[in-house]
């Protein structure tokens, strides 16, 4: 079958890119306002250059058309940091996804523990395997859609030392959650790259 994405709807473009492009990290961004810590996972995420080091993630609007507050909160304080998740915060990141008001912190609602690590930044979600301490770089107008791309510089990269498996060569290791349409999925088995001759 061909889609035309002219004649489908936001929901259809939705389910044919989100079944098809898979694996998708997930960032599980934190964000602050007046003291509300606010946490919430999207699964629109990429890494976009190392020099310099930028991320890019597609943030949505609310059910009743507003901005989110991770994206209200970026463009107010032009800072935000993203968490890399892992199995075991499988749950309380789903559970972020909740759609709540501006004054209510996922992290109360859902006892997701963060500690501060940088001085000017939101927590960092305690125990994930990195996070990633970002600045606003721009937004990217795509002409009238409901998603709005922010592409994000990359300050500071924390990394758990749990997950640091040599040091030398700075090999780190994981098991990450990624994205696939409504499902989630482990990446399983690593596979050695063939041989190029």
């Amino acid at each position: 079958m061909i889609f035309n994405l002219e004649n489908n709807n936001i929901n259809e473009k939705y389910k044919l890119m989100a079944q098809t492009i898979i694996p998708r990290p997930i960032a599980w961004v934190v964000t602050e306002d007046e003291g509300v810590v606010n946490i919430a996972p999207f699964s629109y995420f990429i890494g976009l250059s190392s020099e310099p080091a930028t991320v890019l993630i597609s943030v949505g609007h609310k059910s009743d058309g507003t901005s989110k507050d991770t994206l209200r909160n970026i463009r107010k304080h032009k800072r935000c940091i993203i968490c890399m998740v892992e199995e075991g915060s499988l749950e309380p990141m789903h559970f972020s996804a909740k759609e709540l008001g501006a004054n209510e912190s996922e992290a109360e609602l859902f006892d997701i523990k963060t500690e501060q690590m940088f001085e000017g930044y939101p927590p960092v979600i305690s125990g994930v395997p990195c996070a990633y301490v970002c600045d606003f770089n721009q937004e990217i107008d795509l002409g009238g859609g409901s998603t709005i791309p922010l592409v994000l510089n990359v300050k500071q990269i924390y990394v758990n030392d749990e997950n640091i498996t040599d040091k030398e060569r700075l090999t780190i290791s994981f098991n990450p959650v990624a994205r696939i349409g409504k499902s989630y999925a482990l990446l399983g088995n690593e596979v050695s790259a063939p041989v190029m001759r």
